[in-house]
């Protein structure tokens, strides 16, 4: 049984080009037509360059004259720079209880309309203690406030449900 070599990151080059013929692309950009492969190979070293596949899907595969350590940092650099500007988006906990103060809301609202506006999800949790677990429906009603007052900025992704002590709501950003 043979072993196979590794795969090779990155796009193919030179030697591990499989294709008889491709399509050559100078390192100016200019078209220099179909050719065999071998013949693309020691024209691009003779100029100081390696012969990489741009477009392998293409009939006959397109290589172009580059260099490719630099080809290869660009595209590291381009991944890293992509990476660097991806927004991860997070769930963030807001907790209440039945009997909180109007004030309290407030401020608990403000902070849920921040997030909301950072582009993150929020779970509303509200949490029953004791005989607070009898009076379920002023914890409902108001999971349902806080849905109406954040209509505008937010979309119920999860409606209110009762889990146990807790109900739980998730909302997300518009």
């Amino acid at each position: 049984m043979r072993s196979l070599a590794p795969q090779k990151e990155g796009p193919l080059s030179n030697e591990d080009i499989q294709s008889p013929d491709v399509q050559v692309i100078g390192a100016e950009g200019e078209n220099q037509g179909v050719m065999h492969t071998r013949d693309a190979i020691a024209l691009a070293q003779e100029q100081g360059f390696d012969l990489v596949v741009i477009s392998p899907n293409a009939i006959p595969p397109v290589a172009k004259f580059l260099d490719l350590g630099r080809f290869k940092y660009a595209a590291q650099k381009k991944a890293a720079e992509a990476r660097k500007k991806q927004k991860v988006i997070e769930v963030k906990e807001i907790q209440l209880r039945p009997n909180i103060d109007t004030h309290d809301f407030d401020t608990k609202m403000k902070a849920v309309t921040k997030f909301l506006d950072d582009g993150d999800r929020v779970k509303v949790t509200m949490r029953f203690r004791g005989r607070e677990m009898a009076h379920q429906d002023l914890g409902m009603e108001l999971l349902l406030k806080v849905r109406d007052m954040m209509e505008a900025a937010a979309k119920v992704e999860s409606s209110p449900r009762s889990e146990g002590r807790q109900m739980v709501m998730v909302l997300a950003p518009k």
